[in-house]
This record gives C-alpha cells, structure tokens and sequence, in this order.
C-alpha cells in the first residue's frame, strides 16, 4: 500500500487560500468543501500497482495499466490529447472570462497581470453598459486542479482507462465536473483505480453506461454538458445523433474518427450508410473525410433546429479529430442547406467541382432560401473528356474559426513546456491559420501525372499561381497540397506551360489519354514560374513540425478492445499468422495420396521430397501397359 505525497494537498490549499479573499460566502463553502474532499483523497490509501501492472505516465497523469492490456494505450495518441486540453483550455477560459473569472495556468502566471492590466484600462467604457460584468479588482481566479462551481461539465463517453478525463482534471482549469464513461466493467473498475491513484475524486466520476443512454438522460436545458469528447474505435456514427442534444447551448463537441479506410473511398456505400455521405477515392480523400465528418454532425443536429460552428478540424496520423460548436436557432438551422454540396470529381485528370445543395440570397432584410441550381458541369470532362464521379454531400464551408486557432496557437506559444507534442502543436495549428477556406485541394504529383511531365517544385507551382493573381496555400492534411482560388483552367494553362518547358513524347501518348486531350489545347495565359519571395509560407520557412514521422514500428491503430475485457489480437500478429505459410508447413503426409501431376507430365525434378506421390504414378502406368500385365504367350 503506499500514499500520496501530502505536500500537495498544501500546495492546493495555498493556492485556495490566495483567493479566498475573492470569492463570496457561498463560493467559498463550495471551496472549503473541495478542500475537505481533496485532503481525505490524498490521505486514503490507494492500492499500489502489482507486479503484473504498469504505470504510464503522460501529461501530469500517472495511470495504471494491466500487463493483459484489458484496456489498451497509444502513445502516438498524445498529439490527439496534448491538443484537446489545449483546445479545451482555451474553450474554458472564453466562457469563464463571460463570467468574470480568470485563468492562473502554470507557465503564464506573469502573462496573466499583464492581461488583467490591459482589461483595467479598457473596461472603464464598457462599465457604463454592462452592470453586471464585475470589477477588476472584484474578479476571481481558477488555478489546475480546483473544482469551479460556475466552470465546465464534461463528458467522455468512451474513456477506457480515464486517462484524458484525468489529464482534463490535472491540465485544465476551470471545470466543474468530469464523467468519465465506459461500457466495459472491467475498464470502469480501472477508471476508479486511476482517479484514486492521481487524487482526482473532487473532479472525476467514473460511470458505467452506454454512452447513448447517458447522453440521452442529459438532454434537458439545465442538464446538459458544456464539453462532449468521443474517441472511439472506428466510427462515432451511432453516438452523434445523442451527443448534438445533450451537447449545452454554445458547448464544444470533439469527436475522433479512425474509420479511414470507410471516409477516404474504399467502402463509398459504407461511408453513405454511416454518415449519410459518399466517399471518393482520390487525393484530397483526407480533407474529403473531414467534410463528411461535419456534414454529418450538422445534419443531425439540423433535425433538432441546431447547428454547428467548426472551430478546429485537423487530419493527423491515422485519424481524424473535429472540434465543433453546438448552437440552437432556426433561422440558422435553414443556413444549413447551403451549406452543403455536392462534389463530381473526374476520374482522368482529378479536376473536381462543387454544386451547392441549396441557394441563401438576402433579400430586404432577409434572407431569401431557395434549391441550388446545376448541373455545374457536362457529362464528361472538359480537360480530359473523362466521365465523373459524384461524392458528398460535404460540408463546404470553413473548416476552422482562424480567430480561436490563434489564440490556442498563442497559448502554446507561450507556454511551449506544457505539452511533450508542444511543437507539433505549433506546426500543425501554424499551417491551420495559413490555410484558404476553400474546399478540397489538387496535389503537384497527381496533376503532372495527368499530363506525364515531370513534376514542377512547390514553390514554382505557388509562385505562377501568384504571379497570376490568385492565392495559394498548403494543406494540413496533405504535405505536397495545393489549395487555391484559381479555376481549373487556369491550373491546367500552368500546367501546359510547365510542359512546353518539359516536353513529352506526344507520339507515345493514347489518344484515349486525359494528358493527350489536356496538351492538346493551347494555353491561354504565359505562366510565370520564377519563384517568388511569399510562395514559401512562413510555417515552411521557419521549419515548423507540421507533418508526424513515424514514432515507431507498428504505429497505427491498435486492435478493439473485446466486449468481455481484454485486447484482440493486434494487427501486426493476424499479419504474421498468415506469413510464410508454405516454406515453414510442417511436413503433411496425408498429400502422398494423391499423385503428382507434374512427375506425370515428366516435370517434377523434386524426387523423394515431393509431397505428392510418384510410386501411385508409376503403379498407374505399369496397370495401363499390357505388356506389362499380360503372361499370355504369343502364338
């Protein structure tokens, strides 16, 4: 048995103390009773890990896990929980600051008095309108770790080990209450061995449910949750239609999806029959399934006259992670329509097209709404002469909301010691903010293999695309992407001068061919590829880690958890099962009863080592010569 070390339970109490002048008497009796909640947590004794378990330690967790992996853990998940706390963190403090309460987050301390200065000088004007909003001197501050009656109510639905609930409880200040839920009684008993363990009992619930059930019983108006994370294994389809009603009004949904293979185009029907979306094959496959992901979440919660707001959605490693914002108003909701779009994509030169599903025109002072108009396109390509492939609906409108980036950006900025993936975070939010909001992108080596030309440098690419007044940018979801405003004849007349300048074999091309149609026509704009200053974003030029590199062997998604408890048999070990079948056989006898075909052809050179029979040839061929079997004398 062994116990916490007490010098934290002081070191919150200090912590507590240094407020508690702020605070009013009913807050204070709150916080005296977290304080009494938090002592006899630190001071019980918690059952020490055994010999067949381990300790992980991540963030400022410590979490048992089983030597029997009952619940698994994916180190290359971190990047995924490192920035959902500091998504979360930021969400937090943007409701807290409505309300009047600080941040004191380790590491920005001294940043925090120069906020609070800058706020005294600038509130003097808003006091006049805003009775409500308190003094500066009046406000009051949260710290990690310290329960806030007016913070966050959090729910994660699939919490296996309760790792994120208790990094939530550990990292984030500002909540309220943390339910960290799963379907599995083993792994809810693991749960409540972890909060014990980490001394997060005043934050942290453990409970057992089905996550749909749970969301469902916490629909009404005063019970529902201001944060939702779902993470499952594959897709979160059959929970999305629970979470967008008991998500709170203005609350933040982060959903996880892993089902790639289904969102990316190899199972399109799949993919329609989850998330009401066809998938496509193709390069921007990954931004495709992010579009799909929200396409989906804002069709459901249309149904319930809500919608949704992205605020970061990102394609990382092996999955996809969207972070959104519910809202309930029905002249909104009739927005959504709009919104969405149909995709063709032709299947010989990649050029794509969007059709909206739906027209919104202002009219007066109104809107106006009305069936989108189409078809955007012919039958068959105008580049390539290549017939189409429809996907969608997609959400085609912004992924992100460049103004929060910027401040989760910010914030890790100046605090790069938080997280261990701290600079990937960085990498991956600086792309964030440089990204166009326009749908979808092409890729440098897919369109020069249409045209069967060699492949121009990025920055020759962006730089005629500049040079030819349009805008340019990379993609977070793809490292050689180009995403622009420029129409696809004016990125095919590029890549027709790219050619002229790297000629082809015309004669070795097919006339069937998309490239034998696309350098058939001439240019009609003279590209210019001299490479400009501004077409090497800054994220590029600083060498930020935008994309991950392989941590490990076998890194990817780890195998389901059983129903029963316990872990199925990992993808690398079904692989190995399979592998090198014939050259390790044991040896089979039962094959000698069958002759061999090629010894009967007169082609097997494997004598006595073949598996098949060669005496069962000879006997047959003694059997069908007569001379053989006849002892009658000729006469």
């Amino acid at each position: 048995m062994s116990r916490l070390p007490s010098d934290r339970v002081r070191q919150r109490c200090r912590h507590s103390g240094s407020d508690g002048a702020k605070l009013n008497t009913s807050s204070s009796v709150f916080k005296f009773q977290n304080l009494i909640r938090i002592s006899r947590a630190f001071m019980m004794e918690v059952a020490a890990p055994t010999q067949e378990e381990t300790i992980i330690t991540e963030g400022k967790a410590k979490v048992i896990y089983p030597s029997a992996n009952q619940v698994f853990y994916n180190p290359v998940q971190e990047f995924n929980r490192d920035l959902t706390c500091a998504v979360i963190t930021e969400f937090a403090r943007m409701q807290l600051a409505e309300k009047g309460i600080d941040f004191v987050l380790p590491g920005e301390k001294e940043l925090q008095k120069v906020v609070v200065d800058l706020s005294d000088n600038g509130e003097d004007c808003k006091m006049s309108t805003h009775e409500n909003t308190p003094a500066p001197a009046e406000r009051r501050t949260v710290t990690v770790g310290e329960a806030c009656p007016e913070g966050l109510r959090v729910l994660e639905g699939l919490a296996a080990s309760g790792l994120r609930s208790i990094r939530f409880a550990c990292e984030v200040p500002g909540l309220q209450s943390i339910v960290a839920n799963d379907f599995s009684t083993s792994a809810v008993e693991l749960i409540k061995r972890n909060i014990q363990f980490n001394g997060v009992e005043h934050l942290v619930t453990a409970n057992y449910s089905d996550a749909r059930m749970l969301m469902y019983n916490r629909m009404g108006r005063n019970d529902r949750f201001d944060v939702i994370d779902l993470d499952p294994y594959g897709s979160p389809a059959i929970f999305l239609d629970a979470a967008v009603q008991s998500i709170g009004e203005g609350g933040l949904l982060c959903v996880t999806c892993t089902d790639m293979a289904v969102l990316a185009g190899n199972n399109g029907e799949t993919c329609y029959s989850k998330y009401g979306s066809m998938s496509l094959k193709s390069k921007f496959c990954h931004e495709m399934a992010l579009r799909i992901l929200l396409h989906s979440l804002d069709l459901r919660a249309n149904c319930y006259q809500r919608y949704i707001v992205p605020m970061l959605s990102i394609s990382a490693d092996f999955y996809i992670r969207v972070f959104v914002r519910v809202f309930t108003g029905q002249a909104k909701v009739k927005m959504s329509a709009s919104k969405q779009a149909l995709l063709y994509n032709c299947v010989g030169c990649g050029t794509y097209h969007l059709q909206r599903m739906g027209r919104a025109v202002p009219h007066g002072n109104n809107m106006k709404y009305s069936a989108g108009t189409g078809p955007a396109i012919g039958a068959s390509c105008e580049f390539c002469q290549q017939k189409h492939q429809v996907g969608g609906p997609i959400w085609a409108e912004p992924l992100h909301d460049k103004t929060f980036v910027q401040k989760v950006l910010d914030a890790s900025e100046r605090n790069p010691e938080r997280f261990k993936t701290s600079d990937r975070i960085e990498g991956m939010l600086s792309m964030v903010t440089e990204e166009l909001d326009i749908p979808l992108y092409y890729t440098l080596d897919s369109l020069s293999s249409a045209v069967r030309c060699n492949t121009p440098s990025l920055l020759q690419f962006r730089s005629a695309l500049l040079h030819a007044g349009h805008k340019v940018s990379l993609s977070h979801a793809c490292q050689n992407a180009i995403k622009t405003n420029a129409s696809p004849s004016v990125i095919w007349d590029i890549m027709r001068c790219w050619e002229k300048l790297n000629p082809v074999k015309r004669e070795k091309l097919s006339e069937t061919s998309p490239a034998y149609h696309i350098l058939g026509t001439e240019p009609r704009i003279q590209a210019n590829f001299e490479v400009r200053q501004d077409a090497n974003p800054k994220s590029r030029r600083m060498g930020l880690k935008r994309f991950q590199e392989n941590p490990e062997a076998n890194w990817g998604p780890k195998a389901r958890a059983k129903a029963g408890g316990g872990i199925s048999t990992s993808l690398e070990e079904r692989r190995k099962q399979h592998q090198n079948k014939r050259k390790g056989a044991p040896e089979d006898t039962s094959f000698k009863q069958f002759v061999c075909k090629k010894y009967k052809q007169g082609s097997c050179g494997l004598g006595d080592s073949c598996r098949y029979s060669h005496s069962l040839v000879d006997s047959e061929v003694e059997s069908q010569d007569p001379s053989a079997t006849d002892n009658t004398p000729a006469s």
